[in-house]
């Protein structure tokens, strides 16, 4: 279940997404990089890295995934993604995307007990919307007058960069902002952990996943991997098996808990 923030939220947290398993089997996940970073609150604890098998804590904050990150869930479990604007984890929490880069963070020991009564509602049952309105007030009092110059040139420029569907040269960028392309580069590090390369780099795979759910069956990959601004097919499959670590058809036969949050078959 997905769900929008209050609209005055819409420029620091994309969506929330609320995810439960109520049965006893074990299940592989997988989240790979969208472009955004962001909190995963629990209130259990059954989630285990897939790579080492270390628990992973209960709620926690993920930087910028560098392509994708595989985990275990053990067992039943609820829980709600919070999913950041690409800078609002910079603005939030005052660290360099760039530093957490590819890593998990528990929220314990970022914002000591803040979010326990929202894992304590997560344990009880509590109806996801009243679990997330409360969040919503909590964002808002926690983001008030937090924003800068900078945080306003990185949302214009990432908007400016999904309009044009990730297909923004360099020369393109300086002109729309003033800056060269090194200051541009070091902004974007700091507050989302990726270049605008990089960035536009996923803005396009993203459209192309867009695509190819909405014409599953009726396009061939080529058509959409054309579609999407990619040169050829084999750098369209290149790109997206190093972001997903999956082919095209083999994402489509996934269960989508969201675009980029997929339980592995």
């Amino acid at each position: 279940m997905q769900i929008k923030p209050s609209k005055h939220l819409s420029s620091y947290i994309r969506h929330y997404i609320f995810l439960e398993n109520a049965g006893n089997d074990c299940k592989q996940l997988r989240l790979f990089t969208d472009g955004s970073t962001g909190l995963i609150l629990s209130g259990s604890r059954n989630f285990y890295a897939a790579d080492s098998n270390d628990q992973v804590p209960s709620s926690f904050f993920y930087g910028q995934p560098a392509g994708y990150k595989d985990f275990t869930a053990a067992g039943s479990f609820s829980m709600i993604a919070v999913v950041f604007q690409p800078y609002f984890f910079n603005v939030l929490l005052n660290l360099s995307a760039k530093e957490v880069k590819n890593q998990i963070i528990s929220a314990e020991d970022v914002l000591k007990n803040e979010l326990l009564s929202f894992q304590e509602d997560l344990l009880a049952g509590t109806d996801p919307r009243s679990i997330i309105i409360k969040l919503n007030h909590f964002f808002s009092r926690f983001m008030s007058g937090k924003m800068n110059s900078d945080d306003e040139l990185i949302r214009v420029v990432q908007q400016f960069m999904l309009k044009n569907k990730g297909s923004v040269s360099s020369k393109e960028l300086e002109l729309f902002t003033g800056y060269s392309e090194r200051h541009l580069e070091r902004k974007f590090e700091n507050y989302m952990g990726i270049t605008p390369k990089k960035y536009g780099n996923i803005i396009r795979l993203h459209h192309f996943i867009n695509l190819l759910k909405e014409n599953a069956g009726s396009e061939s990959t080529a058509c959409l991997s054309y579609d999407s601004g990619y040169s050829d097919q084999s750098h369209l499959i290149k790109d997206f098996k190093s972001n997903t670590g999956l082919t095209p058809n083999q994402y489509l036969k996934t269960e989508k808990l969201a675009v980029n949050f997929i339980q592995l078959r």
